[in-house]
Order: C-alpha cells, then structure tokens, then sequence
C-alpha cells in the first residue's frame, strides 16, 4: 500500500462515497440513449439466421441456390465462409473459451448440436424478403440421437456430441473420447481423515436447473465493412476488444480493420461477453458491401444464446458438536451445452471460499449435452455450489442446535486464511458481515404462521485484467475521460467521482465516455466485478499523471522549481515565497499553449490485486402449504465492498442480484420435450420475478478495504446473486420442516414435497 492508498483511506473524501446523478441519466430516461438495434445507415439490409430444428443431427447439404435467386437477397453465408479452428483455448472473463468451439457455434460445421444453432444467414433488402429467403434454403440433415442432462451424457453408451474430445485433467488420459470435457479439483488436506474426526457428518445432493441471464435487450448489431476491407460494427457488448478479437479471429481480419463501438446496454450479467451475430453481419456485408443490421427475437435469445449450467452437486460436511468443520468434499457436474466451458471451474473454487478449513476438496467436471453452449452468468458457478454447501451448513445448524450465523462464525474466512483454490486472502469482510446480520433488526423479528428465516453467505473472487484510460484538460478547465469497458451499472459515474476526487473538482466538470475500440489501449472486458476495480485503478493513475503535468505547468508559469508547486482542492499552490500563490486549473489549463500544448494523460497496466468479496443474505419467507406457492416476505443482503464510490449503485448492484437469485431459486428454468426442444422461450413461460414477487430489498454495505486499490475498492456484482439460491431453499426447508435438494422451488414442487415427502 503506498502513501497516497494510506491517505485516500484515512482523509475525509468529498466526492467518492456520496450519491451524485450519473452522468448518462438524462438520456437515458429521455430515450436519447442508443441501445443495440436503435443504429441504422443508409442502404443497411437486414441479416436473419436459419437455425437447426434439431437437437443433434449431421449436415448432409445446404443448397442455397433457390433462395440466391429471390430478389431482394444480396448475401448468404454458410460454414464455408468462415475458416476452420484448431484448439485454442483464449480467456474470457472468469471462463475460457475455444476458438475451435466459437466457430462451430457461431455458424454449425459437420452437426448441429442443440435446436436453435446456426445453420445459415442472409442479407436482404426488408425482413419480409429475408424471411422468405430462409424458407427456400434447403438443409438435409441425418438425425441422431441426443442427451440433455450431465447424468446421461457422461454414460460410456451417451451419444457422443464431439468424436475428439477426451477428458482433460484424469489420470491415466483417456484413449476414448467422451462427453466429459475435463475435471477439476482444488483442496489441500485430508478429506478422509477429517471426516474421522466429525461428530456429525451431512451428505447431500442437489439439483439445478439451467437458467437465463434474463436481460430485457436482446443481442443486436450493425455490421459495415468498405470495399477497401475496413469494417465497422456497432453492437451491444460488454466487451467491444474482446469482440473485436474474436471477429477478426473468426473472420481473416486484422485487429486494426475493425472498429468496434459499444453502445449502450439493455442488461448482460455476463451474457453479452462472446459473440453470435456479429461475425455472421460482418461476414454479410463483407459479401454484400452494404451495412447489414441484425437482431435475435426473444426465442432466438432463448434457444441460441447462452445460459447459465444446470448441475447436478454432491456435498459431504462433518463437523464436530461444538461447530468446528473438519471436512468439506463436493462434486460439481456442470452442463457445458453443446461445447466445453461450463463454469465449473469457478463454482469449484467458491464452493467453500467462505470457510477457513483445514481439510476440504472440490472436484468438478464439465460435461456437454445439446443444449445452447453456456455463457457467464453473474459469478458464474458459484450460485450453483455454494447452493449445496450452505444448504448443508444450514442443515448442520438445526441438527447440532447451533445459530446459522453463530455456525459460520466459527468457521469464517479471514485474513491469512488459505482458500480451497490456492491463495492467502488478504484483508476481506466475511465475518463483518455475518455481524452485521446477526446485529440487523431482521434477524430478530418476529415470523407468522407458516412463516421461516433463512441465511447463507456467499463468496466470489473478483479479478482484474488489462486495462486502459485516459484523461484529458479541456482549455477550459474541464476534464474528458475516456474508458474502455462498458458501462453496465454506472461505472461513468464511480470513474467520473475518483478523478473528481483525486483532481479536486467539481464532478460536473468531468465528461466520462465509453470510448471505441481505436480510441484506447486494449481493454478486456466489463465482467467479473473488475470495472470500478480495474477501470478505477488506471483512471486514479491516469489522473494522477495529469495533475503532475499540471503541476508542471505552474511552476512554468510562476518561474520556479517543481518541488515548490503542491496540488490542493483544483488548485496548484506556491509552497514558498512570502505571499501565498494560486493557480485553478481552469487557468493553467487557459495558458497551455505557453507551456508545452494539450494536457493529457493515459495509462495502461494489467491490473492485479482484486479483492475477494463476500456477502451474507437474510431471507424470511410464507409457504402456502395448499398450493405451494413461496411468497418472500422480507429480504437483507449485506456485503463487504471495500469502498463503496457511489453507495446508491453498490446498492443496486446488491438489490439487483437478489432478485435474479430469488428467480433462480423459485421460478426459472428450461423446460425441454423429448425432441430437445425448449418449450419456454418467452417471459410468459420462463417467468423472471416482477415487482409484485419481491418486497423492498434492504441492504447493508460494509466497507473492509482492498489494500490493492487506491480507494479500497472490491468488485460488487457477482457476490449478491450467491446467496440467494441457499438462503430461500433453507427457509422453506425450515418453514415446511422437509429438507429441498432441487431448484427451482416452484408451487408444484414444494406441494409434492409437502404431500409425498
């Protein structure tokens, strides 16, 4: 920690930690704001995809022939028109991906592998011709048999999805190939000998279904690429670098022919970090020389775009009768969807992040069934195991007599603690915030009649990632600020706040914007809670650099050294001399053209040192034990930011994942036929909760500050959507005294629960 971290943690702060409007609120409420589909050029055709009405099948022939004929039909793309991958396995926020699988997914090669993948995509001159043109592509297909649940899939007789996949990570190598895509494990000590020591032992397993990010803003984008090969393509992203590699990848471009602007975005949750339209509008209009828009209906964001895993968990606890854990072991199997990459690896090391243990294991394996290939979901595979375990912390609690919270007390993660994946953690908020909720007036209220309290605690451990921003002095004192990563949760404003802070100005004076991917240094992508984290660090850099530049410029103006010349509240300051000297930025700023020119600063770094985050959700609930039905009757989450910039949005972001936990963990879910079809592809059928499902959300920050950041930030978006899943099936499992292993916990469930046990 140096000086300058010590100093932000300890000084009073005028602008970071207060609640400012944020910068991009008038347009957005206006309808000024430009979502995904609102971009459109002149002779722009539209692009529509023709997708697989099979779950699993051969592609014998595509003839395109009939629909290359219809007027108004200026492109069509097949696998043909994109080049063939080898294994390549490439980073992707808290996931990695493959660019062998990336291909295959955006446009079907030798199978298609789930209902919904890519076979084709045209570009027309109006939708009415597109569509036609779709009905006259001919597909001959040879249908195969498929497997949809991770049980089935990994049976030695399954229907193989990929003939070259073998299991990464077992010992001996597997000679054959399987649906298993790899296994992974973390831990340290004696699982064995440590369940000896118990006195009481708890084994589980659990259920999960797959489940939606549920943005309201479908996947959308225009692509335009000139005859001299330079392209352009404006797209709803959280990760415009990351889609411009992959584009260029996919498509023989170079990183410099494509521009890709961001614009802004309607909801991701990890959702819009890889790609699916966008290569096949920029292979269109590469074909076609004219702009090409396209945009998924809500079916085509169910079926072809990524969810979350459905899991099947194994947790195993012992404990002795005073509390003590003495051994925790998993198994995590994870749908992948119709490619590896479930997120099974995260999930594994989450599992028992919140606990200081001495012998714990996580073993996980990431299996593939035809079904869309996943995507990050919101700390992606950590709702999911940490499901498991804190339902058996929970069932321990009742069993031993012992308070939920007073339980994982003793148990708490800490600093110096060593976590299941690895590292020693740092200064971190677990057991702070296990008081907080002990302490918080819900906790002790009184319940009714059918009525019941659950809790359980969450971890995610943030991460960082290459970075760049850059500042710059306007000659009239005010301060452009350029930023790499979207804006997904009001990141202008907290970026906006630390250069207020660190230049001592008004905020209003700072004009953050979202730059493109030629504006900046590469910058990876908004995911993984590393924006404020990341984005935060270089912009307090980058200001820094401009306020010694400043500095610089003063003692120019006033003829002295730069050691006489401090900054203090916008000002440069004479430190000698008999009468005291000023100088506002604004004027410096006035005269830079005596000076030296334009004052500007940038920086660029691979920000390391995110700070894990943990979170403890308070949940009472009604149980209509006629009809099932769940009702939440009040909701607490409380969790550790390190700093929170603009409490209001922290708020938010805590506010936000409990909802979309509490969906998780009482509605949603795919619901397949036996063809493979999806049969809930729209917000009637895939029921996200609405207003008149969820109560007011309290919330309760607590702020144990991150050493690694100059304001003592911690990434907030993932941990809140952790908790939610464990805290809702413990108090049911409480209210109805029947234990549940499934999600999600809809009327249906819980009645037959009720009935049959």
């Amino acid at each position: 920690m140096n000086d300058m971290t010590q100093t932000n943690f300890e000084r009073a702060l005028k602008i970071v930690g207060s609640r400012p409007a944020r910068p991009d609120g008038v347009d957005k409420v206006t309808g000024r704001a430009l979502f995904g589909a609102d971009k459109s050029l002149p002779n722009m055709l539209v692009g529509r995809v023709l997708r697989s009405p099979y779950a699993h099948a051969k592609i014998l022939s595509i003839d395109t022939s009939k629909a290359e004929k219809l007027k108004g039909v200026k492109a069509i793309i097949t696998s043909v028109d994109f080049e063939d991958f080898p294994s390549e396995f490439v980073p992707n926020g808290e996931m990695v991906v493959n660019m062998k699988d990336i291909t295959r997914n955006v446009m079907a090669r030798e199978k298609v592998l789930y209902v919904g993948h890519t076979v084709a995509a045209i570009a027309a001159t109006d939708e009415d011709i597109a569509e036609q043109a779709l009905a006259l592509i001919d597909v001959k297909y040879e249908v195969l048999p498929h497997v949809l649940e991770v049980e089935d899939a990994e049976k030695s007789d399954a229907p193989l999805l990929h003939d070259d996949m073998m299991t990464i990570g077992v010992e001996p190598a597997p000679t054959s190939a399987s649906n298993v895509a790899k296994r992974v494990e973390f831990g340290f000590g004696d699982v064995e000998k440590g369940f000896s020591e118990a006195d009481l032992v708890v084994e589980r397993e659990f259920t999960t279904q797959q489940v939606h990010q549920g943005y309201i803003e479908p996947h959308a984008c225009l692509a335009s690429v000139s005859e001299d090969g330079q392209a352009e393509l404006w797209c709803t992203t959280q990760g415009p670098f990351v889609v411009r590699n992959f584009c260029s990848k996919l498509l023989g471009f170079n990183a410099a022919q494509i521009r890709v602007t961001a614009s802004e975005i309607g909801g991701g949750f990890g959702g819009k970090t890889v790609v699916y339209l966008e290569p096949l509008a920029l292979a269109l209009s590469r074909k076609s020389c004219r702009p090409v828009k396209m945009e998924m209906n809500r079916a085509e964001v169910f079926t072809a775009s990524g969810p979350t895993s459905g899991a099947k968990i194994w947790v195993k606890i012992g404990v002795k009768n005073n509390g003590q854990i003495t051994a925790g072991d998993c198994i995590l199997k994870y749908q992948a969807g119709a490619f590896q990459g479930a997120p099974v690896g995260p999930g594994a090391m989450c599992a028992f992040a919140p606990y200081d243990l001495t012998n714990v294991r996580a073993v996980g394996y990431d299996i593939v069934v035809n079904r869309p290939k996943v995507a990050a979901y919101r700390a992606p595979g950590g709702p999911i195991s940490e499901y498991g375990v804190e339902s058996v912390i929970d069932e321990i609690a009742l069993k031993i007599g012992m308070d939920p919270i007073d339980l994982r007390l003793k148990n708490a993660a800490k600093e110096g603690t060593i976590a299941p994946y690895g590292p020693k953690l740092g200064p971190i908020g677990m057991i702070e915030t296990l008081e907080a909720a002990k302490d918080h007036p819900h906790y002790s209220a009184p319940l009714g009649p059918n009525q019941a309290r659950g809790v359980a605690s969450g971890f995610w451990f943030n991460i960082g990632g290459e970075t760049s921003s850059s500042i710059t002095i306007n000659e009239d004192g005010t301060v452009g600020l350029t930023l790499g990563t979207p804006d997904i949760g009001g990141s202008r404003a907290s970026m906006a706040m630390m250069a207020s802070e660190e230049l001592g100005v008004p905020m209003e004076l700072i004009k953050p914007i979202i730059g493109d991917t030629n504006s900046l240094g590469f910058n990876f992508l908004t995911g993984g809670s590393r924006a404020t984290f990341s984005t935060g660090t270089t912009v307090v850099e980058s200001t820094r650099e401009a306020i010694g530049e400043l500095k610089k410029r003063a003692a120019l103006l006033w003829e002295v050294s730069l050691d006489q010349v401090e900054w203090v509240d916008g000002h440069a300051r004479l430190i000698s001399g008999d009468e005291p000297k000023t100088m506002s930025l604004a004027q410096i700023a006035k005269q830079a053209g005596k000076t030296g020119g334009p004052i500007m600063a940038n920086c660029s770094m691979n920000v390391t040192g995110a700070g894990p985050s943990l979170g403890t959700h308070i949940v009472d609930v009604e149980v209509d034990k006629e009809t099932g039905r769940v009702s939440i009757i009040r909701y607490t989450a409380i969790q550790d930011a390190g700093k929170a910039i603009h409490p209001a949005y922290v708020e938010g972001q805590l506010q936000g994942g409990a909802v979309q936990g509490i969906g998780w963990a009482l509605n949603e879910e795919y619901i397949y036929n036996d063809k493979g079809e999806l049969e809930n592809t729209g917000f009637l059928d895939y029921r996200i909760p609405v207003c008149s499902d969820v109560p007011m959300i309290d919330t309760v920050i607590v702020e144990v500050p991150n050493p690694n950041h100059p304001y003592g930030v911690r990434g907030v978006g993932e941990t809140p959507i952790i908790p939610p899943l464990a805290a809702i099936s413990n108090a049911v499992s409480r209210a109805t005294n029947k234990r549940f292993d499934e999600l999600p916990l809809s009327p249906p469930k819980v009645l037959a629960k009720l009935m049959h046990g």
